[in-house]
């Protein structure tokens, strides 16, 4: 699985598989929601060595003000929902106007990388945040490039639900520690 992966990302190409059965797609369907959050905690725990490392001071992030002004279900539903949903349609889905272009893998890149840097807006803008927005937004642009393969592979409901399925692993926890108030530090 990963050697395709790999080979995905070197040459990214719109081909649907409509010849894999529906158990087979679901396991690749957590094979790759593994991959995804074991390359996010590798990159956020780099990110975060970097941070002390170099005494950095990111600010605050948008997730503190989630868990600070709404409900544990409003966020939820913001994470797992509505979020997937729209980032989906915005950047994966117009990867289908490519599908016969020799522009497409410029196109899967450029969607990718804007998904990956649109998530800068989760930190306070300061000049530190933007010179290591590189590290800060790389999770974010390397699950955009599972989310991208498997929408490519089996369509965009398939990436919604990957995209809604990692936010939720990521995000529960926390909302659980939220509900029986156990502080998060």
């Amino acid at each position: 699985m990963l050697e395709e992966l790999l080979l995905f990302v070197k040459n990214p190409v719109y081909e649907q598989d409509i010849t894999t059965s529906f158990s087979n797609k679901l396991r690749i369907f957590f094979k790759l929601l593994l991959i995804a959050l074991c390359t996010s905690i590798v990159l956020l725990i780099v990110a975060s060595l970097a941070e002390n490392l170099l005494q950095l001071e990111m600010g605050k992030h948008a997730m503190d003000d989630l868990f600070e002004n709404y409900t544990p279900l409003l966020i939820f539903f913001l994470a797992v929902v509505v979020a997937p949903f729209f980032e989906e349609l915005l950047f994966r889905g117009p990867l289908i106007l490519f599908k016969d272009s020799k522009f497409f893998k410029y196109a899967f890149y450029v969607f990718t990388i804007a998904f990956g840097f649109m998530h800068i807006s989760n930190f306070e803008m300061s000049t530190q945040v933007l010179l290591f927005s590189p590290l800060l937004v790389a999770p974010q642009i390397g699950v955009g490039f599972l989310l991208g393969y498997i929408r490519v592979k089996f369509g965009l409901v398939w990436s919604m639900a990957l995209h809604a399925c990692y936010n939720m692993v990521l995000i529960v926890p926390i909302l659980i520690m939220q509900i029986l108030d156990i502080p998060i530090e």
